[in-house]
């Protein structure tokens, strides 16, 4: 199946229209599962889940990486494939509903992957870190900002490729790593909103979590 490259893909489209869906990719994206496992983790039937994973799968969002045999039954395993990436005016241009869906579904399963992770000591080591800031910044500073995040995010996955190579080449066990970055305009709870429902107090305000 062609890989999905273009976030206008009506696969993708297709794959974005129920909360469910993008969910289960979250959690494929992380690592394998099947549909058993995941109904035990998203408090839904077993029904259900493997009705929108077999959607997934015959979108080619993910793809079948194992099976086992479970008290006499076949379970599957899938894993997320590649998917596209959002850039910048991708994801200004995504329609709303799609782009409320996507962030509650990604924070809700974001919270649950540090709470999770935090719980069981990932956060024991020394060179662990959480930071949160707030930052009245203008219009040139958030975007610099922005930019600065890319940079940073580049290095990231550079320093990714290059454990991948020495994992590779000596087997030395992997540490699993989770890294969180976000960057958005905040709006505090107790900020005042007009008769229009807007937000009165126009300050940019950056919250970057790594």
């Amino acid at each position: 199946m062609k890989p999905i490259t273009d976030i206008d893909d009506p696969r993708y489209v297709k794959a974005l229209a129920h909360p469910l869906r993008i969910r289960i990719l979250a959690m494929l994206a992380d690592r394998s599962a099947s549909p058993v496992q995941l109904s035990a983790q998203l408090d839904a039937t077993l029904g259900t889940v493997a009705y929108h994973v077999r959607t997934l799968h015959s979108l080619g969002l993910v793809e079948l990486v194992d099976t086992r045999q479970r008290r006499g039954a076949t379970e599957h395993y899938y894993r997320a494939r590649e998917h596209p990436r959002f850039p910048d005016d991708a994801w200004s241009g995504l329609a709303p509903v799609a782009k409320q869906r996507m962030l509650s579904a990604m924070l809700q399963q974001i919270g649950q992957y540090v709470t999770s992770s935090a719980a069981a000591g990932g956060f024991d080591r020394a060179e662990a870190h959480m930071t949160r800031r707030s930052m009245q910044l203008d219009d040139r500073a958030f975007e610099e900002l922005a930019a600065a995040t890319r940079r940073w995010l580049d290095a990231a996955e550079e320093i990714g490729a290059a454990a991948a190579e020495r994992l590779a080449s000596d087997g030395r066990s992997a540490v699993d790593t989770g890294l969180v970055v976000m960057l958005f305009e905040g709006r505090p709870v107790h900020d005042a909103v007009d008769g229009h429902g807007r937000v009165s107090n126009d300050r940019r305000v950056a919250a970057v979590r790594d």
